[in-house]
């Protein structure tokens, strides 16, 4: 997802541009330090909620003209704006995309980019297949799901929507395999799917269980357990220009 919005940059941006970019969600600093070779003149601020994240990011090379923040993005005040604002994969797990857009479009440049990818609502799909099937098995008659929902293309469109600026959003799905279940939730676990927002969920281990096991029935490939990813990019610009 990361290359889609650094190659966007490239077009648009020289080697040789002393731009403004802010990172929102630098995690363990991959995008940073790429930010950082292809823009080495540019002023790069990181942000990430997290200081163990930070501290794993600053001990990548090349990140002489890169300062680190460590604060919420939905809580962000800035002091200057910029010229780019960037975020990969994080988005989705804020409790109110819509105002922390228009928040940062405020804090746009001039002919400013605000470009980020986030998840689209068939991520994970099997997963929530899987889940209300075990329900129906089960006699489970609630509304209770599993996992993160997140938006559709259509839906990411009305949230972006700006008088200002121009709103452009693309998509892609593709397929990962696992060797199990379980490691397929561990993988989700691990970058943090969730937000703070509180989840219905159920907690029963039989339901549990026979969540995995049609899983496994139901959505084993070649290559084994299949997990869908949705891809969403978008790219939001003052005055007119993408």
């Amino acid at each position: 997802m990361a290359h889609s919005l650094l190659s966007t940059l490239k077009e648009r941006y020289s080697e040789t541009s002393s731009i403004r970019i802010l990172e929102l969600g630098c995690g363990t600093g991959y995008v940073t330090e790429q930010l950082s070779n292809l823009f080495p003149k540019a002023h790069i601020t990181a942000v990430d909620f997290a200081d163990e994240m930070i501290a794993v990011a600053k001990t990548r090379k090349s990140l002489g003209n890169v300062m680190f923040r460590c604060e919420d993005i939905e809580q962000l005040k800035l002091e200057n704006p910029y010229d780019v604002i960037i975020s990969n994969a994080t988005f989705q797990w804020l409790n109110d995309l819509k105002e922390t857009v228009k928040n940062l479009f405020n804090y746009l440049s001039e002919e400013g980019i605000l470009l980020f990818s986030t998840f689209g609502n068939t991520t994970f799909q099997e997963l929530h297949t899987s889940f209300q099937r075990a329900k129906k098995e089960k006699g489970i008659h609630n509304c209770t799901s599993i996992g993160q929902r997140f938006v559709s293309k259509e839906q990411l469109v009305n949230i972006c929507k700006n008088p200002l600026g121009n709103v452009h959003v693309s998509e892609t799905c593709y397929i990962e395999s696992f060797t199990e279940v379980r490691e397929f939730l561990h993988s989700i676990r691990k970058v943090g799917a969730t937000n703070s927002n509180e989840e219905s969920y159920c907690q029963s281990p039989s339901l549990f269980r026979t969540m995995l096991r049609i899983y496994e029935r139901d959505f084993t490939g070649k290559e084994g357990i299949m997990a869908t990813y949705h891809a969403l990019f978008t790219y939001i610009t003052k005055e007119g220009k993408r």
